[in-house]
Formats: C-alpha cells, sequence, structure tokens
C-alpha cells in the first residue's frame, strides 16, 4: 500500500524568522534608499518607522488566523475559512499576481545587478543561472533551502554591518561623535506629514514577504505557537533593520537630492568604503536578491499546491508532491518557468504586478480575523476584543489606503486580474451556484491533526 507524500515537519523558530528575512530582502533599504529619501524630503527613517508600524497591525493578523488555520495557503486558507470560499478563491487568485511575479522580479533585479558590473554577459544568461540554482535547492527539499539561507542570510547581515559601521565612521570623521544624535532624518525642514506619509507608502512594500512564511506551516513544528511568533519577529526585525540603515545613511547624506536617485546607495557605498567596499556591497545586493528568490519560490509553490489540493486549479498538476523529495516539483518548475519572463521585462513594469494582490491579501486577511472573531462568539468561545476586532480593523484601514496609493498600472492590471479570476470561478462553481472544491475532511483533519 503505498500514502500519499506529505510535506514533512522539519522547521523550528529561528529558521522560519530567517526565511521570512530572507523574502523581505533586508539589503532592499539600500537598494531603494535613494527613492524615498527623495519622495520624503530626507526624512527616510520616518518613513520606514510609520510603515513598521501600519504592517505590524496586519501581522499580528495574520498571526490570529495561523493559530486558527495551521495549514498551507495563506491568505487563501484563511478568508476561505472565515468569510467565505468564494471570497477566499479571488483572494488566491489576487495574491497569485505576488507569489508568481514577485520571484520574477527578484531574479531580474538580481541579473541587473550582475550585468551592470559586466556588461558583457547577457542578462539572460544571470536569469536563467538564478533560476536553475533556486529551484534545485528547492526542489532538493525545505530542509536543504533552510541551510543555504543560513549561508546566504549570514553574509546578507554582514553586508548591513559592515555598511552601519563604515557610515558611523564617516559622520564621526566629518561631523564628530554629536552628529549621530539628530531628528532632520526624521523631521526637517524639506520634509513634512504628507512627504512622509508618500514616502511611507512606498517604504511598506519592503516589507511584502512577512506574511509568505505563513505558507511553510505545514513544514513547521508546533505552528500554533512558532508561526505567529515568526509573523511578529520578522516584521519586527525586519522593520528595525530598516529604520536603523536608512537613518545612518541619511545621515552620511542629508536632504534627498540626488544624482541618481534609483542607485544613490551604490555611490555612498563607494562614499564610505572605497572601491574594495563598493565591490562587497554589490555582491552583498546579489546575494540577497539570491536568498530572496529562494525563499519567494518556496512560498509561490506552497499557495499553488494548497489551490491545488482544494482542486480550485488542477489537482493532478498543481495538488501534488513528489514522492522522493516531499516537494512540489511542478509547482516550483512552473515558477521558475514564469520567472523566464523577466529577460523581456525591464524592473519599472515588473514590480508593478505585485502590489495589488499583496495589499488586497493584506487588507482581507485582517477582515477574516473579525469574522473568525463573530463566528467563535456565536459558538459560544471568548476571544480577546482588541485582539481579533480593533487591531484587524485598524490594519485593514491602513492596508485599504495603501492600495488605493498604487499607480494606476498597476490598479489596472489588478482589476483585469480578479476580472479573470470571477470568471474561472464561475466555472469552477457552475455559475456561483456551489462553493469551490476543497480538501476533504480526511485530508484536513489530518494536516490539522498534525499541528
Amino acid at each position: 500500500m503505498t500514502t500519499t507524500p506529505t510535506l514533512t515537519r522539519t522547521l523550528k523558530l529561528p529558521s522560519l524568522v530567517l526565511f521570512g528575512l530572507a523574502y523581505l530582502t533586508p539589503l532592499i533599504v539600500l537598494g531603494i534608499f535613494g527613492i524615498i529619501a527623495e519622495t520624503t524630503g530626507g526624512a527616510s527613517p520616518a518613513a520606514y518607522l510609520v510603515a513598521m508600524v501600519a504592517m505590524l497591525f496586519t501581522a499580528h493578523s495574520y498571526g490570529r488566523m495561523a493559530i486558527a488555520y495551521p495549514v498551507a495557503g495563506s491568505a487563501y486558507t484563511y478568508v476561505r475559512r472565515s468569510i467565505d470560499p468564494r471570497v477566499g478563491f479571488l483572494v488566491g487568485w489576487a495574491i497569485l499576481l505576488d507569489y508568481l511575479f514577485l520571484p520574477m522580479v527578484i531574479w531580474l533585479i538580481g541579473g541587473s545587478y550582475l550585468t551592470a558590473q559586466f556588461p558583457g554577459v547577457p542578462i539572460a544568461v544571470w536569469i536563467v543561472g538564478f533560476i536553475l540554482i533556486t529551484t534545485v535547492l528547492n526542489i532538493l527539499g525545505i530542509k536543504v533551502a533552510d541551510k543555504a539561507n543560513y549561508v546566504l542570510m549570514a553574509f546578507q547581515l554582514l553586508v548591513i554591518v559592515f555598511f552601519v559601521v563604515l557610515s558611523i565612521g564617516n559622520v564621526v570623521a566629518t561631523s564628530g561623535a554629536g552628529g549621530l544624535a539628530s531628528t532632520q532624518p526624521f523631521f526637517n525642514d524639506t520634509s513634512s506629514v504628507a512627504t512622509i506619509s508618500a514616502g511611507a507608502a512606498i517604504a511598506a512594500y519592503s516589507f511584502l514577504g512577512f506574511d509568505a512564511v505563513t505558507t511553510l506551516t505545514e513544514e513547521t513544528i508546533n505552528p500554533r505557537k512558532n508561526m505567529p511568533r515568526a509573523i511578529m519577529l520578522i516584521a519586527l526585525i525586519g522593520g528595525g533593520i530598516f529604520v536603523t540603515v536608512s537613518y545612518v545613511t541619511q545621515l552620511v547624506h542629508p536632504g534627498g537630492v540626488f544624482e541618481d536617485s534609483a542607485s544613490a546607495a551604490s555611490s555612498i557605498a563607494l562614499q564610505i568604503g572605497g572601491q574594495l567596499f563598493g565591490a562587497v556591497f554589490l555582491a552583498g545586493l546579489v546575494v540577497a536578491q539570491f536568498a530572496s528568490g529562494l525563499a519567494a519560490q518556496a512560498s509561490a509553490s506552497r499557495l499553488l499546491y494548497a489551490m491545488g489540493r482544494d482542486s480550485v486549479l488542477p489537482k493532478a498538476v498543481f495538488g501534488r508532491l513528489s514522492a522522493k523529495f516531499h516537494t512540489p516539483v511542478v509547482n516550483l518548475v512552473v515558477t521558475g518557468i514564469i520567472g523566464l519572463i523577466a529577460i523581456f521585462l525591464d524592473v519599472a513594469t515588473s514590480t508593478s504586478f505585485i502590489n495589488f494582490g499583496a495589499f488586497t491579501a493584506f487588507t482581507l486577511v485582517n477582515a477574516s480575523v473579525v469574522f473568525h472573531y463573530v463566528r467563535q462568539r456565536r459558538a459560544g468561545n471568548q476571544l480577546n476584543v482588541v485582539s481579533y476586532v480593533v487591531v484587524p480593523v485598524i490594519g485593514a484601514i491602513v492596508c485599504a489606503y495603501l492600495l488605493s496609493q498604487l499607480d494606476s498600472n498597476a490598479i489596472t492590471l489588478g482589476l483585469s486580474w480578479l476580472v479573470l479570476g470571477i470568471v474561472v470561478l464561475g466555472l469552477i462553481t457552475r455559475g456561483f451556484k456551489a462553493a469551490p472544491p476543497e480538501m476533504t475532511a480526511t485530508e484536513k483533519a489530518t494536516v490539522e491533526a498534525a499541528a
């Protein structure tokens, strides 16, 4: 008798936090520093502080849902179980924009860095290299990817530490030790509440990914305990890194005027550390993109697996695991193939794909916590009003606002994708008369009992 392969529980709290931080890519704070400093008028750490507080509300909601439903699927599963299966399908469909295309964007950015340094090598070579190595590591299993992640994150964090130390040394050399304590990076004559709010809307994109770790729930040891902790730690640690790094960088270069805001951090790296550190900084950016791509591809494959297992996507294709590796091999290959689209796109075009789905999911996960509260009250169970009503309502309002701040291209693309999702939903529910298919009661009980 053959048994159906299942995801293997091997991840502990430190591994979860590292996967989440890899998805966030801490070095992204330097990659977009110039853009946020320019938008805020030289108050980038203030923008990150506002964004961190905003994201913590949503992180709290993800933690509540991870306790209630300790299965893979993230926002798709939470909304499906708490609000309605049809709404859950549309959330899963919307967030596919984020999960499927984010690895592509990550690989494209990494390829762009390397092409700038080695113009003789076509960007397609770098992108294909990223995809092949990342896909193989993820196919071999979450444990292998986990070990690779430790090495990659260690190097990335080392580069950040060197950048901060060199920045501090530069400030002390030019302004004395007193120059390290300043309110100017948080608010100055060229910044305002409006500019900081606009910068926070951009800075919030740096936090996309703290939610993605929930797709690894079925590979987590004691997920009801470890998953909520991991989500909050990822948002807090990531936010702390973003605020600290942007603060010292803003001290080195006050204000928001640059020759080229897109490459501002590279120029600052050369300023504080010379050619040697400039090369190390480039290596750090490439490693950061690789680590982020590893985590992003793993999360995308688990979302496809959850939707395939429920049969809202073809189960024979997406709802299967490799008997040898216990990983969704087909899904990993699919995300790799989609990543090849990066060869034909630029960074600006590709990034517009991912934000609509993320903020749609964030808004509805916050709403799902409130629905869960109402259902539990009707069943006679008492839950904390602050945790299950007040905090998620604030989170939903903030995320809906961020959604409204996306550019018109992203909103148009997102709405078009949702319309297509509604058509698909109509087909699989016989004209919306039936609920979308899902795991059988036996499958569901087996997964949740293992938690």
